[in-house]
């Protein structure tokens, strides 16, 4: 492969895909730092678990809203938009320095729902702005590149934000995710392009967040690949759940698990520099059916009490997950229409990510009750389910592109 065709240097080489993708990995960092040290810091405050798990509910829960919160980034400019919301969060993160005591916990929560908040409008503000702005034959490259700098992050930031939380507190790693975002606002800044100023709608909120769900749906190939993305990623959520029965079963202390989860990260960094050749070679569906496949596999493979399968299935499920959300999101911006981006760009986010969330607590539930390994096999035939009406409706689509104008019966 030459070297001008890699994705990273055709991304780089055109402008705005590059300063959006430095935006994220800079942001990406404050916002990894800060997801584990406000856990650590609920927990020093409280000694609950419980604490420290509602950070998590709290940056999560403004996805349920994604249709909602979505409607914003299609009623003005988008850029205009990222810049506002990246000081909003700078602006908002220093007070968490007034939280010093179990009677202040409420404001954590009350600016990590906020972040929450912000960050879904952010995200399809930002998905419709590289719609617009990005080549779109870049776009592959661009949100498998996206994968790689926010998975990157996670195996990078969270030390980061450890050391410096355990240095000098929960406020100095806040601090530091408000730099971050000033940082990604000027980045945005510096984008040259142009946004005609949006109609004004002359339907209700309630309306306006209807037309993007129901455009979702209207489309059959980019309604199949959410929905197998959403069901890909609830069988993910329940798999994420058994990690600590696998690392028992593997006979490793529970910190083991953060082995797996670094092998799984760097699976993740390479499924997205390959992301944008994989979907040209064998198209968005075609693509996410590999993925599907590769983690299906590899999560019932966890079922093997072996170190070297362990780590062998964490990076193939690492390479496996990002294929099916690459291609989802890709889709997404090729097949919507630029004024209605922002709202499907968040109703496709609600649907693939909300069930993560609740294959997590299915996974915890389920855990004690049926051995880890049957459940790890049965997990990986359901998602290789998934991916069955997924193929079909590829191989139905090839099937009508083969047809010439002359197949046609007359009228």
């Amino acid at each position: 492969m030459r070297t001008t065709d890699w994705s990273l240097v055709r991304v780089l080489r055109d402008r705005a895909a590059g300063l959006c993708l430095a935006a994220v990995v800079v942001s990406g960092f404050g916002t990894s730092a800060l997801w584990l040290a406000a856990g650590v810091w609920a927990k020093d405050l409280t000694g609950s678990d419980a604490a420290a798990a509602l950070c998590l509910l709290a940056m999560w829960a403004p996805t349920l809203a994604g249709p909602l919160l979505g409607t914003l980034a299609d009623r003005t400019r988008r850029k205009p938009l990222l810049l506002a919301a990246n000081l909003l969060l700078a602006a908002l993160l220093p007070t968490l320095f007034t939280v010093g005591s179990p009677g202040r916990i409420w404001l954590l929560y009350a600016v990590l729902f906020c972040y929450g908040a912000v960050g879904v409008v952010h995200d399809a503000a930002q998905s419709a702005l590289v719609a617009a702005a990005v080549d779109p034959a870049l776009l592959g490259d661009f949100n498998g590149l996206r994968t790689t700098a926010t998975e990157g992050m996670k195996l990078l930031a969270p030390l980061a934000g450890a050391g410096l939380y355990a240095a000098y507190g929960g406020a100095c790693v806040a601090l530091l995710d408000a730099v971050t975002f000033v940082l990604a606002a000027g980045l945005y800044a510096l984008l040259r392009v142009r946004e005609g100023r949006p109609v004004r709608p002359a339907t209700s909120w309630r309306e306006r967040t209807a037309e993007g769900a129901r455009h979702l749906w209207s489309q059959a190939g980019l309604r199949s690949l959410v929905l197998a993305g959403g069901a890909t990623m609830l069988f993910a959520g329940v798999n994420g759940a058994l990690v600590y029965a696998v690392v028992d079963g593997l006979g490793h202390t529970p910190a083991y698990a953060g082995v797996l989860y670094a092998v799984q990260g760097a699976g993740s960094v390479v499924a997205g520099l390959a992301s944008g050749a994989g979907l040209r070679l064998l198209g968005g569906r075609r693509f996410a059916v590999c993925g599907i496949a590769l983690t299906a596999a590899a999560v019932a493979g966890r079922a093997v009490p072996s170190d070297p399968v362990a780590l062998a299935c964490s990076a193939a499920i690492g390479a496996g997950l990002p294929c099916v959300l690459v291609a989802a999101f890709t889709a997404v911006q090729r097949e919507t229409p630029g004024e209605l981006v922002g709202r499907v760009a968040a109703t496709a986010g609600t649907l693939v990510f909300v069930p993560n969330v609740a294959g997590l607590a299915v996974g915890a539930a389920l855990v004690d009750v049926v051995g880890h390994r049957l459940l790890l096999v049965l997990l990986g035939l359901g998602m290789l389910g998934t991916a069955v009406p997924l193929a079909q409706s590829s191989a139905s689509a090839e099937r009508t592109a083969a047809r010439s104008p002359s197949d046609a019966s007359p009228a």
